[in-house]
């Protein structure tokens, strides 16, 4: 049980996508480490809420996260940071620009905490313990940390700062609970790019996305799960005109987690924009290794 629980305690993933399982419970004391690599080809950068039109971009990302598990207020909550790292390299369709870029991205920061189905537990008691309903909240930070320059358009940080309230259900059913269905609704909120392509000011009404992931324990070491999110709004102004780009955007998804013991897991993902109406037209892949330590672990 605690291999399971420890798989999902990341709040990443490919297209935007909160984790599926990210709002079961979890023993408390518990570090992670996580260290991913991404490929995605979009006609957007790292930051896949501004579209860029007539674009095609081959992203490759690496990040590092780190997530700490404790007890608040004797619910289980827990913190995270991520750090990306990548390359941008692509075209724009009717014009002359190609390039390529490397360096940092935006970092994030994030805080969550179950209000429901999450009292806090060691590891020796979340081990005995049934797994039920939970519902959790969570609010990220994006700080603009990753390198941009407003001369250019091929850039991995969004010289922004972007925040995502979220709430989450986790819901096991089935023989033996082996069936899980999560629901997230989530917001991004943006504050303005003052230097958008030189002295231009970019504003972004907030993006509001709803998801759906259903997933499928198979053992104590492997599960799969099929997961979806609908997101919509999001459309901009620059310098006070308005860009009438109002997003209507559907991925799906899948993720694949195999944990051979307590402390090592590794994850793919794979996500597709089925529906891109002045969205992200993306299609990637992900592979994930987080190694788990902390208090009574072994």
């Amino acid at each position: 049980m605690i291999c399971i629980a420890l798989a999902v305690l990341h709040v990443h993933a490919c297209a935007q996508f909160s984790d599926p399982r990210t709002y079961q419970n979890t023993p408390v004391g518990i570090n992670q480490l996580e260290l991913a690599y991404a490929y995605v080809r979009s006609n957007t950068s790292i930051d896949t809420s501004i579209v860029i039109p007539g674009a095609k971009f081959n992203l490759n990302q690496g990040y590092i996260d780190y997530s700490h598990y404790f007890a608040f207020l004797r619910r289980t909550s827990w913190v995270e940071a991520s750090v990306p790292v990548a390359n941008l390299n692509g075209s724009v369709a009717g014009t002359i620009i190609k390039g390529s870029t490397t360096g940092a991205g935006d970092s994030t920061y994030a805080a969550a905490i179950l209000i429901k189905g999450g009292p806090a537990m060691s590891p020796a008691q979340f081990a005995k313990a049934e797994t039920t309903t939970s519902v959790g909240l969570s609010f990220s930070v994006t700080a603009p940390t990753g390198q941009y320059d407003p001369d250019k358009l091929l850039n991995l940080g969004s010289d922004r700062w972007s925040f995502k309230p979220e709430l989450g259900v986790s819901k096991p059913f089935g023989p033996e609970q082996r069936w899980v269905f999560d629901a997230y609704v989530n917001g991004y909120v943006y504050t303005d790019n003052t230097s958008y392509r030189g002295a231009q000011v970019l504003h972004q009404r907030g993006l509001v996305g709803l998801e759906g992931h259903i997933s499928y324990t198979f053992n104590d070491k492997i599960w799969t799960s099929l997961d979806t999110r609908a997101s919509f709004l999001g459309d901009t102004t620059i310098s006070g005109v308005y860009q009438n780009d109002v997003q209507q955007n559907f991925i799906v998804g899948s993720e694949l987690v195999v944990s051979p013991n307590s402390r090592n897991t590794l994850i793919v993902e794979f996500a597709t924009a089925a529906i891109h109406k002045n969205g992200p037209s993306l299609t990637g892949f992900a592979v994930k290794y987080d190694y788990s330590w902390g208090k009574g672990y072994r």
